[in-house]
């Protein structure tokens, strides 16, 4: 019989909707049937594409004597963490805290008053290497709730009075200058890997946000070595197994410090940040393996997670059915030589052997191989190439395809607007921009009430009932500046800016201007949430100082302009200590210094060439977060137009930049040299 998050629309929690765990959504409900039982919470933490979560479900969640035991002497709640990142964020601080690593499944035990008092997170069925198994926690939580409460009630007091001392020593509020721009490069350059690119060891996630921050410090300061770092470790990202070289885009991390072997589930936001790195490195190198990486990554994003609404789902499961029954890991992705001889003939599945890497051995279980393209000697046959991809994806395509977490998550939907906006504006693909735009509208009208609060995530056209966060409002701001820019239409900038007032109001500090990650009229949890790093998205706080800077650069607003100086203050503190975890945050810093730049482009009408070329040649343009207005003589859609003509009745391009400008110019190749071209 299903419990109750068989009414819940997160797919994470419907795929535990069967499990014999009478399982509740976080709600007060539930913690009110622990007070009126008089039991404590376990509190278990996931998400759809999480393969650990997976195991944990199977191997406890799934076993009958397992879930009588926790149905007994437990309310347990399940969360989604993509849905609340709040919940997640406030006791995974606990959990690092308490055991100096964290990661998901996360499994925590609570009182009543939600404070925790026990922590985990992946626990095996048996004892095994020093873990013990998830019936030994259970009993050992209940003997503790049971026979020592009050000793138990003091440990979650002080847990609850450590983490509210654990607020951010914010420091003054001033952005980070040449200095600790130039000590956050030395710092990230010791951290390099100059053999296989990238940063540490394994595993070794994509770092794309230090990419953005290299690609504008080298673009500011003409740095070889940021840009060379940039450029060499997209490469070695771009050849390895954690790109999909068949079907594009980016697989979450690689397990080894070669990108060879990736944990295969694959994220939009990773996808939609990588993008528009690629796009980036296109456009400062000209860089053919970037220009195809950008768009392969692009389409992947519309072709395989677009939902029926025009937004992009949350992720594809790393397992999928390896033809069994079995779920594997890879499955959908590796293959054997017998395998490519089934699909290509001998001949063929020999050459494809050899230019993707794939060995008798293997590079992943069983002897499998995951696709790499590898440096070759010599001259491939292009066509044949082509011929051995289009007939291994058509043989893929008739594998079990891994499963998708069709929640649309507004801050990840924001970074995919920017991305696809830009991809589409760079390579000449409108259908690109119209995916974008497809996206922004779905924001519009199912995450935005009528007070501009944006929710955190819908399915299936519905909106969700969890209220956005910081990185939500921050990243939709982001993805609608993107579009502003490339459209020339108003309307996004309009709503940006609504986004943006909800930021200065409901999530910054007034005292300090320090930001918080929930809004000040959100659900209070045991603690407000607030962290300032990027991890495998820009944090909230750097994505609002990122798009709070291009909507001050955009309208003038002084007061979101200093709002973003004064986030930046965290910045100054933290780059040049710890440069790999707040690589967005560096390049805001990078554009507060350039200016940023604001482009406005004035022509007869938007479709006229000399206007379009222009246009572009702006958008093209290197230079740190510069802004770009497009529009005709005369028009108030976008307030850097103002007042602006045009020159001997050509299409005339305008830069300003730190309150003066420069002389208009109708000359392309003058307007490039101006933004740093």
């Amino acid at each position: 019989m299903p419990n109750r998050l068989a009414h819940e629309a997160s797919p994470y929690l419907l795929q535990h909707a069967d499990n014999p765990v009478d399982w509740w959504p976080w709600s007060e409900e539930a913690f009110t049937e622990a007070r009126q039982r008089g039991v404590p919470v376990h509190l278990s933490v996931g998400y759809s594409s999480c393969h650990w979560c997976h195991v944990l479900a199977r191997e406890s969640f799934e076993d009958e004597a397992v879930a009588a035991f926790m149905n007994e002497h437990f309310v347990n709640i399940k969360v989604d963490r993509e849905e609340r990142p709040d919940v997640d964020a406030v006791y995974m601080e606990a959990v690092q805290a308490a055991t100096g690593q964290g990661g998901w499944p996360m499994t925590v035990f609570l009182t009543p008053g939600a404070e925790p008092f026990y922590f985990g997170t992946y626990f095996p069925p048996t004892p095994r290497s020093g873990m013990p198994s998830f019936q030994q926690v259970l009993e050992g939580v209940r003997a503790a709730w049971t026979d020592r409460r009050d000793e138990v009630a003091e440990v979650a007091r002080k847990i609850v009075r450590d983490l509210a001392g654990r607020e951010i020593e914010y420091g003054a509020p001033e952005a980070p200058g040449e200095e600790e721009q130039a000590r956050a490069l030395l710092g990230l350059t010791r951290e390099y890997d100059a053999q296989r690119g990238g940063f540490g060891g394994a595993p070794k996630f994509p770092p794309s946000m230090v990419l953005e921050f290299l690609l504008r410090h080298g673009a500011r300061t003409g740095s070889e070595g940021a840009l060379q770092m940039a450029q060499d470790t997209c490469e070695r990202m771009a050849r390895g197994g954690i790109y999909d070289q068949l079907g594009g885009g980016f697989a979450r991390y690689s397990v080894d410090r070669e990108w060879v072997v990736p944990h295969f589930e694959k994220m939009l936001y990773d996808n939609a940040l990588l993008c528009r790195v690629y796009a980036h490195l296109w456009r400062a190198t000209g860089s053919e393996l970037a220009r195809r990486v950008a768009l392969e990554t692009a389409d992947f994003m519309v072709r395989e997670l677009r939902t029926n609404e025009g937004g992009f789902a949350s992720a594809l499961d790393a397992d999928s059915d390896d033809g069994t029954g079995k779920h594997v890991e890879g499955a959908y992705y590796v293959w054997t030589p017998p395998q490519l001889a089934e699909v290509l003939g001998a001949e063929d599945a020999e050459l494809a052997a050899h230019y993707f890497g794939v060995t008798e051995d293997g590079t992943f279980e069983e002897g499998a191989s995951v696709l790499q393209l590898p440096q070759h000697e010599g001259v491939f046959d292009a066509e044949k190439i082509d011929s051995i991809k289009v007939r291994l994806i058509g043989a893929r395509g008739a594998r079990p395809a891994p499963g998708r977490d069709d929640k649309v998550v507004a801050a990840w939907n924001g970074l995919a607007i920017a991305a696809l906006a830009e991809a589409g504006a760079y390579f000449e693909r409108p259908d690109l921009v119209d995916a974008a735009l497809a996206a922004a509208d779905l924001l519009v009208r199912v995450h935005l009430d009528d007070r501009a609060h944006l929710a955190r995530t819908s399915k299936d056209g519905q909106v969700g009932a969890n209220a956005g966060v910081l990185e939500d409002y921050a990243d939709v701001a982001e993805g609608f500046l993107a579009l502003a820019s490339v459209t020339g239409e108003g309307v996004w900038l309009e709503f940006a800016g609504f986004l943006l007032d909800h930021v200065l109001v409901r999530f910054v500090d007034a005292e300090s201007g320090s930001l918080y990650d929930t809004a000040s009229d959100a659900e209070q949890l045991i603690r407000r949430p607030q962290d300032p790093t990027d991890n495998a998205v820009p944090s909230g706080w750097s994505a609002a100082a990122g798009a709070l800077l291009g909507y001050a650069a955009q309208t003038g607003a002084e007061p979101h302009r200093a709002a973003a100086e004064r986030a930046l203050g965290v910045v100054k503190a933290l780059g040049p200590r710890v440069p790999r975890f707040i690589g967005w945050g560096l390049a805001v810093a990078e554009a507060l210094l350039d200016g940023p730049r604001e482009v406005a482009i004035v022509g007869p009408s938007l479709g006229d060439p000399a206007t379009t070329v222009l246009h572009r040649t702006a958008l093209l343009a290197t230079a740190p977060g510069a802004v770009v207005a497009v529009g005709t003589l005369g028009s108030d859609e976008l307030p850097l137009l103002a007042g602006r003509i045009l020159v001997g009745g050509e299409p005339t391009a305008y830069v300003c930049r730190h309150f003066t400008c420069d002389a208009p110019t109708t000359d392309p190749e003058r307007l490039r040299i101006a933004l740093g071209g």
